[in-house]
């Protein structure tokens, strides 16, 4: 067993649990993508400058497939507008509850100054 897998053969296996999920649904939503286009791992692993395995992999969610890889794919596949609004700011959940709760409960009034100059 490798240092880069678990126990279970898993590569990744210092990614959280959730993330590794997300991977999974991921690579399953671009292999049905793939397929209703009707591109086959041969041609998609051919625009893409990659192997089939690799091809294989990123449909399977494995981590170790490179950014690169995801984002041209993912091009290929017409969806890269989507890639683009992930971690959009006006999307992002966690962010806009944090600037919230930021925000001062009261706004203190600054009485006016008497100093004619000002």
């Amino acid at each position: 067993m490798s240092d880069k897998q678990d126990a279970t053969g898993n590569r990744g296996s210092s990614i959280p649990l959730p993330a590794r999920v997300a991977l999974k649904r991921l690579g399953r939503d671009l292999s049905i993508a793939r397929r209703k286009r009707r591109i086959s791992t041969a041609d998609m692993a051919s625009r893409l400058f990659v192997s089939r395995d690799t091809v294989w992999r990123l449909e399977r969610g494995d981590p170790s497939v490179s950014v690169g890889t995801l984002a041209t794919a993912v091009f290929v596949l017409q969806l890269h507008d989507r890639l683009a609004s992930l971690a959009a700011p006006e999307r992002d959940a966690l962010g806009l509850d944090l600037e919230t709760a930021a925000l001062p409960r009261r706004i203190v009034r600054r009485k006016p100054s008497r100093d004619p100059g000002v």
